[in-house]
């Protein structure tokens, strides 16, 4: 049996085990790559194990493994240098999960597409060793994610956006990748020495390493596995047991100075069947209090905002200015942000995300803002349905590219098409809650209003952002029910004052109820600032209900308000 080095010179295996060891990763559902992804892997490890690793340059994989011909010009088309970090992304979440236990780590060094092979140790630290590197003799107190806070960091990327879009204009030198924040998740540790803690400590560990590495926008790093600078955040965690229950802390941690970003507890009971479900339960909560949009990490990052940023972070900044322009809807905003991200893809062609989110601001300028022709919109579905298709081709388990295409699908009136991307979606992330608000809006809308408000209301529940886009989605869904008093109730708490569409549902809402004051202020507003929408009123409602009886229902409505013409 013959030996192999890595490419690193550091370990021998047989080229027999490494084999098993790529068969193993290419049958294993947890490996989520394309097809082209497992051919570019096959034949780095193929080329390597053969000794012909000085052949596995860009225009070797081009023609050999995509069928590029031979006129392929590595300089001015990059897809080999996207797919080898799309498969980098997908080997290192194989590793995170099912892959987590095997014996030899398989990887793509950057810099090149030489495949390497190293001893896969996963070992937990013992009580001697520390658990990491991170500051501990003055820890912050712990704290959970506020609002006050969260708004404070969506002004100073507001505030960026404009700035981030002259530097992309005047920079000249670009890396490769845009910056993707990395998380060192830690072993839990054990409180109290038992065996029983130990195995609960070790398995939430492992499950909130899985149910983190699902989110596309962030980088896990699981323990004992690499450190440096570009990992900024830890996770940590300790379990107690005593007396039949337990109590898990965790907390989020800066590394550079050990203050707490975010911390809560959990507790319950320590029979079998309620151990199992308080694990995956626990771990879905921190990942979706972290990782999703407006959770922990994007708000720690984004205080770290500056004009003059390089570009990798320009265009990482790029993307969470989206989310600062979405919790208020500002229409002030939205220019600055959309050149952002149109300079960040073409800075980037490879970055899905930004792709997504260009998209979703694309159809947000046919569903917010007003004046538009019937022609001019169908022209933005389109751009925004092509944007949103390049993301999904970049990433397929990229749920916000996921999520773009859905509701492109959707305006683009493709509505049984919107809902299959939809469940394709929620089956690779289901605590995306942003994306689970998203896909019970389109059923509702599309008149599935059983299935879909109860997601509404979940993304409302679960969401640390703002939380006014799901209470207008909650007071339609009792407007449908025909609860009139939740419908007003609901309305009335939801806040988005510069939102025509939202002062065309109250108006709807209020007539209803025979709320004559408000609904005489709603239309007093809408013939000042959105009379073009008035006009056109029945074209929007039967753009954005699936059912025509739901959307003639709601025209009455309007009717009784004054906003529809005898």
């Amino acid at each position: 049996m013959g030996a192999t080095l890595n490419a690193h010179g550091r370990i021998d295996f047989s080229a027999e085990d490494c084999r098993a060891q790529l068969a193993r990763i290419l049958s294993s559902a947890d490996f989520q790559a394309t097809d082209r992804e497992r051919r570019f892997l096959s034949y780095a490890v193929d080329e390597t194990l053969a000794g012909r690793g000085d052949r596995i340059k860009a225009y070797s994989i081009a023609v050999e493994v995509f069928d590029r011909g031979s006129s392929f010009d590595p300089q001015t088309d990059p897809i080999v240098r996207i797919t080898a970090g799309h498969l980098r992304r997908s080997l290192e979440r194989y590793y995170l999960t099912a892959g987590l236990a095997d014996p030899i780590l398989i990887s793509l060094p950057k810099g090149g597409y030489v495949a390497a092979f190293s001893s896969h140790g996963t070992v937990a630290p013992t009580a001697e060793e520390p658990t990491s590197a991170i500051a501990r003799e003055h820890p912050q107190p712990p704290r959970r994610l506020g609002k006050p806070r969260l708004i404070a960091a969506l002004a100073v990327l507001a505030a960026a956006a404009v700035a981030l879009v002259f530097w992309f204009a005047s920079s000249r030198l670009s890396p490769s990748e845009p910056e993707t924040p990395h998380l060192l998740v830690e072993w839990f540790d054990d409180m109290n020495g038992s065996s029983a803690t130990t195995a609960l400590a070790r398995g939430l560990t492992q499950e909130v390493i899985s149910q983190l590495s699902k989110f596309s926008d962030i980088v896990v790093v699981q323990p004992l596995g690499q450190t440096g600078p570009d990992i900024r955040y830890a996770l940590a965690g300790g379990v107690d047991m005593s007396a039949g229950t337990f109590r898990v802390r965790v907390r989020m941690l800066n590394r550079a100075n050990g203050s707490v970003l975010w911390a809560h507890s959990y507790d319950g009971t320590t029979t079998v069947p309620e151990l199992l479900k308080v694990q995956a339960d626990i771990a879905a909560d921190v990942a979706t209090s972290l990782a999703q949009p407006y959770g922990a990490l994007f708000e720690a990052d984004a205080k770290r905002a500056v004009p003059d940023a390089p570009d990798d972070q320009a265009a990482y900044f790029c993307t969470l200015s989206y989310y600062s322009y979405r919790a208020g809807f500002n229409p002030e905003t939205r220019p600055a942000v959309r050149s952002c991200l149109e300079r960040a893809v073409e800075r980037f062609p490879g970055y899905a995300t930004a792709w997504a989110l260009l998209s979703l601001i694309y159809i947000d300028e046919v569903r917010f803002y007003f004046p538009f022709g019937s022609q001019k919109s169908a022209s933005l579905i389109d751009r925004a349905l092509a944007a949103a298709d390049r993301a999904v081709q970049l990433e397929p388990t990229n749920v916000r590219a996921l999520q773009a295409q859905m509701i492109a699908l959707y305006f683009k009136g493709e509505i049984d098409a919107a809902i299959r991307v939809g469940r394709r979606g929620m089956t690779i992330n289901r605590n995306d809650t942003v994306f689970v608000g998203e896909y019970g809006y389109r059923l509702a809308l599309s008149g599935n209003w059983k299935e879909g408000c109860p997601l509404v209301a979940e993304a409302r529940n679960r969401n640390p952002g703002p939380l006014a886009y799901y209470e207008v989605g909650l007071a339609l869904c009792a407007y449908f029910s025909r609860d009139i008093e939740q419908a007003v109730m609901w309305i009335r708490k939801a806040n988005v004052p510069d939102n025509a569409l939202y002062h065309v549902i109250a108006a709807a809402i209020f007539a209803e109820g025979g709320y004559t004051a408000d609904v005489e202020r709603e239309r007093s507003w809408l013939m000042e600032h959105g009379p073009e929408l008035v006009a056109n009123v029945r074209r929007e409602a039967l753009l954005r209900f699936g059912s025509p009886d739901d959307a003639e229902r709601f025209l009455v409505s309007l009717k009784k308000a004054g906003l529809m013409p005898d």
